[in-house]
């Protein structure tokens, strides 16, 4: 059972407004600077890969062998840059959201947004790395192998991003306190409603 610490009313909040039951005395406030620093830093990670990968592919078609490649790999390119250029978007946007709301106090909001623009980020640089393998794979194996190979790679980052995160979700749900009680935050994306 979840205990309430001395001073908390009914709702889990001290008299600040602080949350008390998730183990954090912060307020709404507190909690989501909290949350916008962390997903800052997630995002600096993955920027830099996409601009790094994004970078790569635009300076493919200037290539002189470029005019060698199949049109079935043409059109794996274009979709390449394509998919690129969505996941640099969706990557960079919540740093826009969040300085076109500065000072509208609307913090809270930001940060459930710019979470859920992230993850559409991640799904969307998971496409544009599987797309960028198969064109790579394809150019240098000339075989069914390239295929074979971006599904077993597909398949390892889906683990890594998606499925060992949701286990640990799984996991973590199946500890909670059976009162309805917060367990402890663990740095997640948005504020709880």
């Amino acid at each position: 059972m979840a205990q309430v610490p001395a001073g908390s009313g009914e709702n889990g909040r001290d008299k600040a407004g602080r949350n008390t039951r998730s183990g954090r005395q912060e307020t709404e406030e507190e909690r989501a600077d909290r949350q916008w620093g962390e997903l800052l830093q997630e995002l600096r990670v993955a920027q830099t890969g996409v601009q790094i990968l994004f970078g790569f592919l635009l300076a493919v078609v200037f290539q002189p062998r470029f005019t060698d490649l199949s049109t079935v790999d043409r059109n794996i390119y274009v979709v390449t840059v394509m998919l690129g250029s969505a996941t640099a978007a969706a990557l960079i946007g919540p740093v826009s959201y969040h300085r076109l709301l500065t000072g509208r106090r609307l913090k809270p909001q930001t940060v459930i947004w710019a979470s859920r623009v992230t993850k559409m980020g991640l799904g969307l640089l998971f496409c544009t790395m599987c797309s960028t393998l198969l064109l790579i794979l394809r150019v240098a194996l000339h075989n069914v192998v390239a295929l074979w190979l971006v599904g077993g790679m597909a398949l390892w980052f889906l683990v890594c991003w998606f499925v060992f995160p949701l286990w640990a979700i799984a996991r973590d749900n199946g500890r909670r306190p059976a009162d309805g009680g917060e367990s402890p935050d663990a740095g997640d994306s948005g504020p709880r409603s």
